[in-house]
């Protein structure tokens, strides 16, 4: 199963309409994860386009967001691998530990809020925040994942520079 980690995309401010090299990492995805900070739900419409999109709750996201369908929380089994998703998981020390207790049968968390992209684990658990496609902030460049999903084990989990 392959799987597209997005967060942050700031529409309209930072994000248009769909970026082409966001667009070509999304062809041929199972399903789109944005970990928040949609903005505005027509950015969610737009990857509908290339796979079902499950969404969290960013702090930037208001009411029609969540009529979209985004909760706070999502927990979700992708092919076997249990899938937790938040979008801000706290201050980085002390992270891999609190999404730990957060989701206890998590495999699996994917965050955002930062724009920072990481791919670490601890305390058990994978913790993977693709960073942003549109607002890279301090970051040499805009980010999305891809998540490589087999038989309840999470086979790759990779950092793509889309600008």
């Amino acid at each position: 199963m392959r799987v597209v980690a997005v967060s942050d995309t700031h529409a309209p401010r930072r994000w248009k309409s769909c970026p082409p090299r966001v667009a070509s990492v999304a062809e041929g995805a199972d399903l789109i994860l944005h970990a928040g900070d949609v903005c505005v739900p027509s950015v969610l419409d737009e990857l509908t386009a290339f796979a079902p999109v499950h969404v969290v709750l960013g702090n930037n996201d208001g009411p029609e967001v969540a009529e979209w369908g985004a909760p706070e929380t999502l927990e979700l089994t992708l092919d076997g691998l249990r899938v937790a998703m938040i979008h801000d998981s706290g201050q980085k020390t002390g992270r891999t530990a609190r999404m730990r207790r957060r989701f206890p049968d998590a495999d699996l968390v994917v965050f955002g809020h930062s724009h920072i992209p990481l791919d670490e684990t601890g305390d058990g658990l994978r913790i993977f925040n693709p960073g942003s496609p549109t607002d890279k902030r301090r970051q040499p460049h805009g980010t999305v994942g891809v998540l490589e999903i087999s038989s309840g084990e999470l086979v790759s989990a990779r950092i793509v520079e889309v600008t």
